[in-house]
């Protein structure tokens, strides 16, 4: 058979949620944006219409080429599936099918990642990868996961059916290639026999044979296009991504940030009216008092500028004035640390729980397993403050005699989080929601999709569990 060059091109997926994808060198021209199941690159044949024709018959071959090759994964399928079974069958038997069980499932497993890199090269199709795997460790060690599973059921159909495609494929392919070339050796043999059954020796039905061939060898690509299409389905079936569970996965993700968004609204407008109440009550009402000290000041030095009597009246009023501004640039700091604690801002968030810690009325061990270098500041403040909030907590409502907060990080399937775990030893019974300040603590946390865990059995204390997502460190 000719050799073709090995394509160079991206291709383009039947997905319409999914963009075209580039697997090898730039595009030599630009290309229509209509899906094709088998849009093959191939080598440039010439500017015009007649090079584009030529390049898409080309193109179309690729999926003759898929099928043939696929007789050699059916082949090894079926030798693993027949191992799997054969293992299985020990395993109740004598019990060290084991040995024979755990090797197919991952040989399966590794003849379903080389057909998705096979179909993506012949087809220009992704079948996407299906997620990490959430099973025990020692399930996926043994390949008892889901995701290996799957690959060992998809060995057993793509060894049934591509065995079928392939042997159909080149069946056809080689009687179409006879038939084409009949009119070369026909007057040598007297005749042709079709499709092995069918003996064929006057001159009309030679010409009609002729004709078979001809339709065969050009319409070879559209009957491997439809009987490709069933490997793409069952590899997407079994091997890609569940679109089901993408789709709830996307539906709960909604939700969840609909819930969050107006959580976050209301924390922020609950922020404000309390820093607003804070100003009103406290260096508002300090200001007004230095406003008003300093009018009865200059008052009495209108009244009489050089009495005795009226310059102590102001000397007087003009410490009250300077003692009120103190206690108004005091109060004002205090706000401000409710904001964003300078100690936070200058020393990182270890420093700044550890303030925490000294300041609350019950006693407090931190433990910091913190990497080094500064965290980014919005998960430093969302941090901080739900410590407040849950020392807080324990200070008011638990009766706790000693209290603890451990920082530190974990590893989660989207990546590296922050965990903070804050215990006491108090009366327990806390409740999200129940009036307790969880519920401001969940949604502070559930802004920036970090999760709340409370765990408070009735007399055995408190352990309130956070964690929220590590973001780069941006530039203060």
């Amino acid at each position: 058979m000719t050799s073709h060059p090995m394509p160079t091109q991206g291709h383009r997926d039947l997905d319409p949620g999914r963009m075209p994808r580039l697997v090898g060198g730039p595009r030599d021209e630009v290309e229509d944006d209509t899906p094709d199941l088998h849009r093959h690159p191939g080598p440039r044949t010439g500017p015009g219409p007649r090079g584009a024709v030529a390049r898409r018959l080309l193109e179309h071959w690729w999926t003759v080429c898929y099928l043939v090759t696929s007789i050699f994964t059916a082949i090894a399928a079926l030798v693993l599936a027949g191992v799997a079974i054969g293992g299985a069958f020990a395993m109740l038997g004598v019990g060290v099918g084991v040995l024979l069980l755990v090797p197919a499932i991952w040989g399966a497993y590794g003849l379903s990642v080389l057909e998705r890199h096979r179909i993506a090269a012949f087809l220009g199709i992704e079948i996407g990868e299906r997620g990490p795997s959430t099973a025990p460790t020692w399930r996926r060690w043994l390949g008892l996961d889901e995701k290996r599973l799957r690959a060992l059921g998809w060995v057993g159909l793509h060894g049934l059916w591509g065995l079928i495609a392939s042997v159909l494929t080149v069946a056809l392919l080689v009687q179409g290639l006879i038939l084409l070339t009949l009119p070369l050796w026909a007057a040598f043999t007297g005749g042709v026999t079709v499709f092995g059954a069918l003996r064929v020796e006057s001159v009309g039905g030679m010409t009609l044979a002729w004709l078979i061939g001809v339709v065969l060898v050009v319409g070879m690509p559209w009957i491997a296009r439809g009987l490709a299409s069933v490997d793409v389905v069952l590899a997407r079936w079994l091997l890609g991504e569940d679109t089901q569970a993408q789709l709830q996965q996307m539906s709960e993700r909604v939700d969840t940030l609909t819930t969050t968004r107006e959580d976050t609204l209301d924390s922020v407008e609950a922020e404000r009216r309390r820093i607003e109440r804070d100003l009103h009550d406290g260096p508002q009402q300090r200001l007004v008092s230095v406003a008003m000290t300093l009018g009865l000041a200059r008052d009495a030095l209108d009244r009489d500028p050089d009495s005795p009597e009226a310059a102590l009246r102001v000397r007087e009023l003009l410490d009250e004035a300077h003692s009120s501004s103190k206690e108004a640039i005091i109060e004002m700091r205090q706000v401000a640390r409710g904001i964003v604690p300078p100690i936070l801002t200058d020393r990182g968030l270890d420093a700044a729980v550890s303030a925490l810690a000294a300041r609350s009325p019950v006693p407090v061990t931190v433990t910091s397993r913190l990497p080094q270098g500064r965290l980014d500041p919005t998960t430093e403040a969302i941090a901080y403050f739900s410590v407040s909030e849950a020392l807080t907590n324990v200070a008011k409502h638990s009766g706790a005699t000693r209290a603890g907060v451990e920082l530190g990080t974990a590893r989660g399937l989207t990546g590296d989080l922050l965990a903070i775990t804050v215990t006491d030893d108090g009366s327990g019974g806390a409740v999200v929601g129940g009036g307790s300040g969880l519920t401001g603590l969940r949604q502070r946390v559930g802004a920036v999709d970090g999760h709340l865990h409370v765990h408070s059995p009735v007399g055995t204390g408190t352990t309130v569990a956070i964690t929220l997502p590590l973001r780069p460190r941006t530039t203060r």
